[in-house]
């Protein structure tokens, strides 16, 4: 018997998170790790867990997750991003409110490359008079 299962692709910065949603207990998995052996900073796994915070849905679904490229923060704003699309696959009626608290757009910013003439992207060399 296939047991039911929600995808969600997440991505911030240079992160991509793909993200399972199980009926469970509310166990969060990151790249085989616990959320709590993956993220040493709670505002990171606080980050993770707004969007089944904001669908109240906190304790219905495991979450499993695997997760590349860029930072640990990249990689929890890419985590939620996920999550946001896979709880919306689950209900569609989470929509209002998901997309209310931003959890569905995808956030564009992203490092400025670095230009030439330049040390970095603004960053000039140190100019001196004499």
């Amino acid at each position: 018997m296939a047991q039911v299962q929600y995808y969600g692709t997440g991505r911030r910065k240079n992160s991509v998170a793909r993200v399972r949603l199980l009926p469970g207990d509310g166990k969060i998995v990151i790249n085989d790790r616990d959320i709590n052996d993956y993220f040493d900073l709670e505002t990171l796994k606080v980050i993770v867990k707004q969007p089944l915070t904001e669908t109240q849905t906190e304790g219905t679904y495991d979450v499993r997750v695997k997760v590349e490229g860029g930072g640990y923060t990249g990689q929890a704003g890419a985590i939620r991003h996920g999550v946001a699309r896979a709880l919306l696959e689950a209900d569609p009626e989470f929509r209002p409110s998901l997309k209310k608290a931003g959890y569905l757009t995808r956030d564009a910013r992203m490092k400025e490359r670095k230009k030439y003439g330049l040390k970095a992207a603004r960053r000039a060399p140190q100019f001196s008079k004499r």
